[in-house]
């Protein structure tokens, strides 16, 4: 008979509200992909070089200038000049580098602390490397970090500490009080970090992104993850990159070279450019993406859900305790079903499910489809 690496695990409940929504023709809140297009140029630049015959494998690490892009981006945003050839590698996705990172530096019977709520992709990746997720639940309304009880599961298995800033699937965003408290546990039992930082470029409220390449101490001990999927509205095309220090980077290539060598090569020229040439694409996504936060926001203020506040990614959390007595589960399906709008229920992201009524709305969306969910979820 066979035995599954991974037996706990079905369909995502991504998909499975997707699928919903598809079937009842409801409004799509739910999975985190941006209702319209990816930008002029980009999609310019790619028709360009695939015209061009640039259609075979790229290196390994990634196109030279596409390195280059990265590194004068991060030396423009967080004052760190790091070496493009030795600390970039360009992935098919931020999920592939985060597979990848877990892949390097997890071994059998090693313990990593993951936060919930948690993207999907963590635990996974940690049980095929054969360790072993240490959870840390973080509840509404604030869903700060208790650094306490964080040091407080660490053992001499522990090996990595997994941050997601700002943090999806709650908004939050990484204070300096919280990369003191990270730096501190890590240099105390001599951990890594993998910093999932997909969202980097999506803050709220002049609320700058902490990045750990901000911080030489913590950098020297971490991968860091990102991705141009939610940077430039072209999730599809499963393009990210991975930033570490040098000997990390090379256990990284490693594994990287086996999972998929190498990343969509138009895609990479086209990317490059768009660096290059509309920096300030990067520059105006916080204020893009705060409008859509503001509009949601403001025409929900009137419903019976509670707003609870987002710092950062494009994702709004509701408390709809004051709507109905289901679980978050029952409660999305009925809203889907019945009203015709489709979230996500936050206990999923839990380890051991939350109890908190808390579902999650993605505003990456038109203005009009934000505004029609938001006039059906204050008649409820």
């Amino acid at each position: 008979m066979f035995e599954s690496k991974l037996p706990n695990l079905g369909t995502s409940i991504f998909s499975q509200m997707t699928a919903l929504a598809n079937k009842h023709q409801a409004l799509n809140l739910s999975q985190g992909f941006p209702e319209f297009d990816a930008p002029e140029l980009l999609k310019k630049q790619l028709n360009h070089y695939v015209l061009e015959g640039v259609n075979q494998y790229a290196p390994s690490s990634g196109i030279a200038k596409l390195q280059q892009q990265i590194a004068a981006l991060i030396a423009r945003k967080y004052h760190n000049n790091i070496n493009y050839e030795q600390q970039v590698t360009v992935t098919s996705g931020a999920t592939e580098a985060l597979f990848v990172a877990i892949q390097a530096l997890v071994k059998e019977g090693d313990e990593v602390v993951v936060f919930d709520p948690a993207y999907d992709s963590y635990q996974p990746a940690i049980e095929l490397a054969g360790g072993r997720s240490v959870h840390v639940a973080l509840h509404a309304p604030d869903y700060k970090i208790d650094w306490q009880a964080v040091a407080d599961v660490i053992t001499d298995k522990t090996r990595v500490i997994i941050i997601n800033t700002p943090h999806n699937p709650s908004g939050k965003i990484f204070k300096t009080e919280d990369i003191n408290a990270l730096k501190a546990l890590v240099a105390e039992h001599d951990l890594y970090v993998i910093s999932d930082e997909v969202y980097e470029h999506i803050t709220f409220d002049g609320t700058l992104h902490l990045s750990a390449l901000t911080d030489s101490e913590l950098f020297a001990r971490s991968f860091v993850i990102s991705s141009f999927g939610k940077t430039f509205h072209s999730t599809g095309w499963k393009m990210g990159y991975c930033v570490a220090p040098t000997q990390l980077m090379v256990e990284f290539r490693k594994i990287h070279q086996y999972v998929t060598f190498s990343s969509f090569t138009p895609a990479q020229h086209a990317l490059a450019d768009m660096l290059e040439l509309e920096p300030e694409h990067v520059d105006e996504l916080s204020h893009f993406y705060q409008q859509k936060r503001d509009l949601l926001s403001e025409a929900l203020a009137q419903s019976r859900f509670k707003i609870l506040p987002s710092e950062g990614t494009y994702f709004l959390l509701l408390d709809y305790s004051d709507v109905s007595d289901l679980d978050d589960v029952e409660f999305c399906q009925w809203l889907v079903e019945q009203a015709g709008v489709a979230a996500v229920p936050l206990s999923v992201f839990y380890n051991s499910a939350s109890s908190d009524k808390v579902i999650r709305l993605c505003f990456a969306k038109n203005d009009d489809t934000l505004k029609r969910a938001a006039e059906i979820l204050c008649q409820l």
